[in-house]
Order: structure tokens, then sequence, then C-alpha cells
């Protein structure tokens, strides 16, 4: 029928000339249509063009009657034109009219046509129209055909989308094609609305150059690009934080599965020699299996389609030479992160300027990316299923955490609400900076200390705007996080003298380096470890690294000079580390005595309760420590052998159980008896509902984020914390899953503000 295939390359170089070419883009387009039809043998080709208000219109054709261009129109679904554009697949039809979707148009004149073969324009996933060609004799038109059709299809949208057809059609009537608003659900990871403009965090590459000259380079490129591919794959599955069972790895197997999959390779080969540059063919493949898997029953497979979709992106930067993230270049205007998921130092990358919210595809309450978001004040959403090839970069988000949505293109009215939302939320972040002199004093008059957690330079002006009593856990490996090799002595010093300076008379807590799991350096090298959360790491590697220890205790004690010193050690499991680690600071005092050298005025020593074992050994621990904080966030995780980063398990404990309740009870009474203070230092203490349960277990100091510090001040003024133990305490013994709704309850009852 038609002789396409013998010389691809050609019409693609002629459709190419002809849009770049002289003339009005109505003038070239239809140019376009006679080309097609000509190489195609076909009597008949149009093109149809999505409109604003979702109606596809007849925007060119060679066979049907002149007067129907621009008169003819269809809605997404109707008409086959429509159909195709509805299912954004290839409709092959050897008698068009008996088809059921058949509508008639009689402007047209296609009466005399009896097959058809139309395919979708697509363009960023999206469908920016429908070419179609006709003929009067009745057949079914070859795969190969259908294969052609959907090659020159890819280069027309490309070719329409970036020239100035759409909007010289439009005409001011909005944009063609333009994407619909769309709404995701997610969970709360950090607390706050924002609106900006999408980012990836690896950017999608724009493929501009369509049409390839040399398809036996552009075949050697693709497989120097998968080769890249595969090694990285490999790399990141030897990672030992995600070298382990569990949902990364889970991730990382499917990424290999498609890597290595043959038959995808081969297809974008055959898309290669079909005409297409290496980028090109992948992003066409990867439209047509997208296409293919969003229309698939098995949840299965439209559950990997993020996977396989961020795979072909992953390979057409690793084909574009760019393999970097956004975080390289300055934001210019508020902006959203988009991910799949983000680690603790990719965070610290980006310049606060602009950065106004985070949508992750993952993600996990208690990460530590989602702890450093809270304390930078970034609201953060996470376990957006299909954000990535939901949005594109640059379209308008609006992240709403506190609903649990993300809000794609949102209509003027949504953008109007959130507005208002907004200015709601800053008027009450200006309530609590306004009453953050006031005493955070219950209703019976029981005092409780409110500090507040930090890591950063940035956090310390949170200590005047929140009133905090102080910091009661600064962690010191943010520092080492962002740095590619070990932090200089001087550089350690600074920093730890800079943060009690701005203290003041404040107390600070900081707690030594607590890396390994999913917190690694470069200069520290790691083994693949089955379970790193339970593996190599804080503590462990401290006393295993006596030296980096040493160092870090050394600039501690020179930046205190003078003051009380509070050290704090991580992830202790076993009293004898504790005994250990005292041993390191001792053997540092020593130096300092012998160079005669300035020493800390008092030194205080505790340690982070983070392991189940240890709360069983408090009568053995506390007269070796000067004060205990319960590090919730492990020691739950811990506690139901629960992965917090694993999104499947987010949800499935409650930390207000009667079990979890009971072991904080537990550990506070202990404590109290025995004259240890105890603070909690967890997330958990960040949540006025939580917080509450909390002050009725007998707690009295939390070191919370900074913005939650204004919250759960307002919850303990307006609460009645013998109330709240009288209540609570008898309902430890509870068989049931969680007090959460009757703690909700008696909030309601007893007016307290959470």
């Amino acid at each position: 029928m038609y002789n396409l295939t013998s010389r691809p390359r050609l019409l693609l170089r002629r459709l190419h000339k002809v849009m770049a070419g002289a003339g009005s883009a109505q003038s070239r387009l239809n140019k376009v249509v006679k080309e097609i039809a000509r190489n195609m043998v076909a009597e008949v080709c149009s093109v149809y063009l999505a409109r604003s208000g979702g109606e596809l219109e007849l925007f060119a054709t060679e066979g049907l009657k002149p007067e129907a261009v621009h008169q003819t129109r269809l809605k997404f679904g109707e008409g086959l034109v429509g159909l195709i554009a509805f299912n954004a697949l290839p409709l092959n039809l050897p008698e068009a009219s008996t088809h059921p979707s058949f509508v008639y148009r009689p402007e047209t004149g296609e009466e005399i046509y009896h097959s058809l073969l139309g395919v979708p324009l697509v363009r960023h996933g999206r469908v920016v129209g429908v070419l179609v060609v006709q003929n009067k004799v009745t057949r079914r038109y070859s795969d190969e055909e259908v294969e052609a059709l959907q090659t020159i299809s890819m280069v027309l949208a490309e070719l329409v989308g970036t020239g100035d057809l759409l909007e010289s059609a439009n005409n001011g009537n909005g944009t063609a094609g333009a994407g619909q608003s769309l709404v995701l659900d997610g969970q709360k990871l950090a607390d706050g609305i924002a609106s900006g403009a999408a980012v990836f965090h690896e950017p999608k590459v724009e493929v501009t150059q369509l049409i390839a000259d040399d398809a036996e380079q552009e075949i050697s490129r693709l497989q120097e690009a998968f080769d890249t591919m595969r090694r990285e794959l490999d790399r990141m599955m030897s990672v030992a934080e995600i070298a382990t069972a569990g949902e990364h790895r889970d991730i990382l197997e499917t990424y290999k599965m498609f890597a290595y999959d043959r038959g995808w390779q081969r297809k974008i080969k055959d898309a290669i020699q079909s005409g297409l540059t290496a980028e090109a063919a992948v992003e066409r493949v990867q439209q047509d299996m997208h296409t293919q898997m969003m229309r698939t029953s098995d949840p299965y497979l439209r559950e990997r389609l993020s996977d396989f979709d961020d795979l072909a992106h992953r390979l057409i930067r690793i084909l574009a030479g760019r393999t970097g993230t956004a975080a390289e270049e300055p934001l210019k205007a508020d902006t959203i992160i988009i991910a799949k998921s983000l680690g603790p130092s990719e965070l610290l990358d980006y310049d606060r300027t602009y950065l106004k919210g985070i949508a992750l595809e993952e993600g996990s309450p208690t990460a530590h990316v989602t702890i450093i978001a809270r304390a930078m004040g970034i609201p953060m959403i996470g376990r957006v299923r299909g954000i990535l090839s939901s949005v594109e970069d640059g379209e308008n988000v609006i992240v709403d955490c506190e609903g649990g949505h993300v809000f794609i293109r949102p209509t003027d009215d949504i953008v109007e609400t959130y507005q208002d939302n907004i200015a709601i939320r800053e008027a009450r972040v200006a309530e609590y900076a306004a009453q953050r002199h006031l005493p955070a004093i219950s209703r019976d008059g029981v005092p409780v200390q409110l500090l507040m957690n930090g890591g950063l330079l940035i956090d310390l002006p949170n200590l005047d705007a929140t009133g905090a009593g102080g910091i009661g856990l600064f962690r010191t490996e943010f520092q080492f996080m962002v740095s590619s090799t070990l932090p200089r002595l001087d550089t350690q010093m600074a920093l730890y003298r800079e943060v009690m300076d701005a203290a003041g008379d404040k107390p600070v807590i900081f707690r030594t380096l607590d890396l390994g799991g999913d917190k690694s350096v470069p200069f520290l090298p790691h083994d693949r470890e089955e379970n790193p959360a339970l593996g190599w790491r804080a503590i462990r590697v401290a006393l295993d690294r006596p030296a980096l220890l040493r160092y870090q205790i050394r600039a501690l004690l020179m930046a205190a000079t003078g003051r009380c010193l509070n050290i704090m050690f991580p992830m202790i499991a076993d009293v004898s580390e504790v005994r250990d680690a005292k041993d390191v600071v001792a053997k540092e005092v020593r130096r300092l005595e012998k160079l005669k050298k300035p020493a800390p005025a008092k030194i205080r020593i505790g340690c982070m309760l983070e392991v189940p074992s240890l709360a069983w050994q408090m009568n053995s621990l506390l007269p070796e420590v000067d004060f205990i904080s319960i590090g919730t966030n492990d020691l739950m995780q811990f506690f139901f052998a629960s992965d917090r980063a694993n999104p499947r398990l987010a949800d499935r404990y409650d930390l207000l159980s009667p079990a979890a309740l009971s072991l904080i009870q537990w550990v506070v009474k202990t404590c109290n008896e025995a004259g240890v203070p105890v603070t909690l230092c967890g997330e958990m203490g960040s949540r006025p509902l939580e917080a509450m349960a909390l002050m009725g277990l007998g707690l009295k100091r939390l070191s919370i984020s900074p913005s939650a510090i204004g919250p759960v001040r307002t919850m303990v003024r307006s609460l009645d914390v013998k109330a709240v133990t009288d209540f609570l305490l008898p309902l430890l013994n509870s068989p049931d899953h969680s007090l959460r709704e009757k703690l909700r309850s008696f909030a309601k009852d007893h007016a307290v503000i959470i």
C-alpha cells in the first residue's frame, strides 16, 4: 500500500523541513498532511488537535472537504477520533462505519471512505491530537503501517507542540490540550500548605532532537546507555542502606527486570530504525508501554507503571548526559520539588529562598529527610502515587499536607481557597509567635519544658521565634552528611560554639554522630548489611572507630570552654556501651588537663533510649548517666519490628497503642523514682494529641520540631494533667489496637486544644 517503511527518515526530514519552513502555521500543517497522504498512499490524511474544553478540532486534511476544517469538532470519547484520543490507543478498522462509536459528520464527506487507521498525538504523556489516514478500499492496515504512523505521530506531536500552530489557533481562548485539574492523595510528612511551580528533583529531559542521521550510531549510543544504567542499578543494589529486603529492594528489583528486558530494548531499536534518535525512540516506546499498562486490569502491572516511567526517564537522562539534580541550579520562583524519594543531604542541597514544598511518590513520617523538612519548616507530602507521571515541569501545584492532597493544575477557585488557607496559617503562626513568651503551664499548674530539635544553623533563630526553652536534641551528623570529607576539627568546633552562643543560657544537648542506616557519608565506607537499621550505626560505629568519636568529643570540649556541655550518645543497647563512650570522654578531658587548656565548667552525659533492651537495664543504666532521652522514632520501630522507612508499614502500628504507651510510662516512672531527668525527643511529641497522652504518662519535658512548639504550648495551657492521667492510666491494660479515638474524645469533652 505505501512505501514509508523503505524510506522512513526521508519522510521525517520532509515533515521537519515543512514545519520549520516559511508560511503560516496553518499552511505548513496543510503541507504536512499532503506529505503523509502521499507517502502512505492514502486518499485521506487528517489532523485533529485538542482544544480547551476537551474538544478535538479538525485542523488540516487532505481528502476530506476543505470547508470542514475548523468546523468539525468532537469531544474526547465521541466518534472514532474521540475514542482514539480518550483511550490514547491506535484504532485500525477495515470498515469504520460499522464500529459502534462511529459518528457521521456530513460536512466532511467521509462516507465514501471505508478503512481507517488513527493514532493519538501524545506529547509529555498527554494526548494533544489525533492523526488519521483513510482509504476507500476495505482493508486492515498492517502492523508495519501502524508502527510507521505512530512514529510519524510522535514527530508531528513535537513539531506541532513546539511551534506556533496551537497558539495562533486558540486566539486567546486557552491552551490547546491543556491538562485538566487533578487531585492526588498522599500522606502528611511535614505540616503545612504550599504552592509553586513543579520542579523535578531529577529533571525530565526535553527531547528536542527527534530525527537521526545514522541509525547504527544511535543504536550504539543506546547500548552504551543501557550498560551505564545497568551498572548504576547494580551499584545501587549493593549499597548497604537498600541492599536488604524491603520496599526499596523490591523497587530496584523491578528496575532491574525492566533494564534487562530484551523486548524493551528491541522495541527501542526498531523505533530507531524507523528514523528516530535514541532519546526519541525511548520516549516513543515509553508512551506505548505506558498506555498499555494503564489499560491493564492487573493491579501489579499498574503499580509498576511509575517504576517503568522512572527508569525510562533515567535512560533518557543518561543518553542526554543530564544525570544531575535540580539542586545544581538555583531555583528562580516559588517551587514544589517532585521526586520519587529524597535523601537528607539532597534536601539540604536546595536553596531555601524559593523551596516551598515537597511531594514524593514514596516517603515515611519518620525518615530522616522528613525530620529535616519539619526542622526547616518545609511542607512535605509522601506516598503520592503517580505524581511523577501526572505533572509536568513548571505546572502549578498546591501541596496540602493537612488534607493529604496534591492539586495539579488547580482551578482558579481552588487557588483562591488555598491562598486564603495559607493566609490563615500564616496568621496562626504569627499568633503562636506572639504567645512564645507565655509559660507552658497546664490549667492545674503543671509546668512543661518545651525544647526544640535542631541540627542546622538555620534552626538557631527558631529558639527566639518559638520561645523554646533550649535545644533538647542537636543532631551533629547533619554537618557530616553534607560534607564530602571529614569536617576538620576547627570546622566542627566553630559550629558547636555558634550553637551554644545562640542558645545563651538555655541548655543544648549535643547528640554524638548517628551515622549508618539511611545516613551514609562518603568518607565512612559501609559494607552491605542484611538489616542496616539494626546494623553498624550510631554508637557502634563510634566505638569501632574511636578516633572519629574522640575527634568530635575534642571539638565539643573545646567549643564549650567555661560552659556546661551536655553530651548524649545514640543507639545504646547495653550499659557497657555507655561506659565505653564515657571512657572516650574521660580520655579527652585528661588530654585537655595535660595540655593545660581550658575545659567546660561542667559536663553532663546522657544517652538515647532507642533500643527496647535498654528499658530492662534501667537499674544499671541510671547511675551511669545524668539524663535520659526517649527517642521514639527508633524505639517504636524496634518495638513493633516495623521498618519506619517502609511506606507499607507507616500506618500499621499506632504509637498511641496501650503497649507503646505502657513502655514509655514504665521508663518515665523509673527515671522519676531515680531522680534522673527524662525527655522525649522523638517526633511523637510534636503532635498535640500524642503530646497530651505523654503528659498523662508523667512526661514534663519534650524536645520537638520548632514548628510544633506553638501548637503544643497551646495544648498544654488548655490541659488538666491530672484529668488526662486519671483517664489514661486505666486504659493501658486495654486490648485495643489504639487509644487514639478515646484520647481524641477526651480532648473534645475537656476543651483541650489539639
